[in-house]
């Protein structure tokens, strides 16, 4: 393979990848009322707020949710990784201030309950929706 083949950006992929953003973007909002629907103490406003919420909480888990894993690398190394939700309970409590009104959690057991839910369908359907995207 040459070094031009190897360097090119293909406009394809450029589309590919940014209609594989948007999709996991809906995929997490369509989660987050999934949940907000499912969980009394967890409330989203309607699914635009949703939307927004999953931006918000895409740029966390880009940029803050390396950090976070970081600091509580000793924590989930002690407990085998029954801490690591907590991580993601930080993420949504961000979220939750970020967001106001639009986006509330009562309660830190219920977040816990919600941070593995939300964790485990999106990943759910991600391998059924977001990853079969991609790969057209």
């Amino acid at each position: 393979m040459s070094k031009a083949k190897l360097y090119r950006i293909d406009k394809e992929e450029r589309k590919n990848d940014f209609l594989k953003f948007i999709v996991g973007i809906v995929v997490y909002a369509v989660v987050l009322f999934i949940a907000s629907n499912l969980f009394s103490n967890f409330e989203i406003t309607n699914f635009a707020y949703a939307l927004i919420a999953a931006l918000v909480m895409s740029a966390l888990n880009y940029v803050v949710k390396p950090i976070l894993i970081y600091w509580t690398l000793p924590l989930s190394i002690i407990t085998f990784g029954i801490a690591y939700p907590i991580v993601n309970m930080i993420i949504l409590e961000i979220c939750d201030i970020i967001m106001g009104e639009a986006f509330i959690i009562h309660g830190f057991f219920s977040m816990f309950l919600i941070s593995i839910f939300i964790s485990l369908l999106k990943i759910m359907l991600d391998k059924l929706i977001t990853d079969k995207i991609g790969g057209r």
